[in-house]
């Protein structure tokens, strides 16, 4: 199954995707995550993204594609993958729709998390953060303690600048502007999936298995 994990800042794709990959026994895989790795292992392309991010510079959308593709080739990726992250733009898309057609990649499914943008803008101001380990909380989680639940430091929840509401806003405004539009172009080379993701995360898990069965099958199967 080669899923694509689509949907506004906040919606809850990096949740679903380690639920998804830990279920369907499949990598999930982030474009952070690619260009660390590219760039830990020294990879040719690794070591050129890292000059370009050294010297402050973007990385484009062919070195980009480049790093997935290494990505992609590994073994572990050999029957299927859940991609976070990329495509965000419809010519990034273009150049994804043709590299799986070079790896003789098919049944496609990108898996679109709807979310209403108020509800977003609430749910990602409410969010803390821990300066020790960097996870991330609801406010209303961790409001009685000062102990972080998960590496156990005092005093260190803060909230992060990217996390403010205009902040939040203006990327919203991008991503209808810019990373909405890749949604069309898949209705017509992939097969594409619609879930509501601001319910519950095990609601939102069971719709997006319920859907991902009746597209797949008797291919799609669920290990835990």
């Amino acid at each position: 199954m080669y899923l694509i994990l689509f949907g506004s800042p906040g919606v809850g794709k990096g949740t679903q995707a380690k639920i998804l990959s830990q279920m369907l026994s499949i990598p999930h895989i982030s474009t952070g995550d690619i260009l660390r790795d590219a760039v830990r292992f020294k990879t040719e392309l690794g070591l050129l993204a890292k000059k370009l991010m050294d010297s402050g510079e973007l990385v484009s959308d062919d070195l980009m594609i480049g790093l997935i593709k290494e990505t992609l080739d590994k073994p572990e990726c050999a029957n299927g993958f859940i991609l976070d992250g990329f495509p965000r733009t419809i010519a990034q898309a273009i150049e994804l729709n043709r590299l799986f057609k070079e790896l003789n990649m098919e049944d496609v499914i990108l898996l679109y998390l709807t979310a209403n943008d108020d509800e977003i803008v609430r749910r990602l101001t409410n969010r803390r953060a821990c300066k020790e380990c960097n996870n991330i909380f609801n406010y209303n989680d961790i409001k009685d303690s000062d102990k972080c639940p998960t590496c156990g430091a005092i005093d260190s929840f803060y909230h992060r600048k990217d996390d403010n509401e205009d902040v939040i806003r203006h990327r919203l405004e991008i991503f209808t502007l810019t990373t909405r539009p890749v949604f069309d172009f898949y209705k017509e080379h992939a097969k594409t999936i619609r879930i509501n993701g601001l319910f519950p995360i095990d609601e939102v898990n069971a719709k997006i298995l319920s859907a991902l069965k009746e597209a797949l099958g008797d291919k799609m199967q669920i290990t835990v």
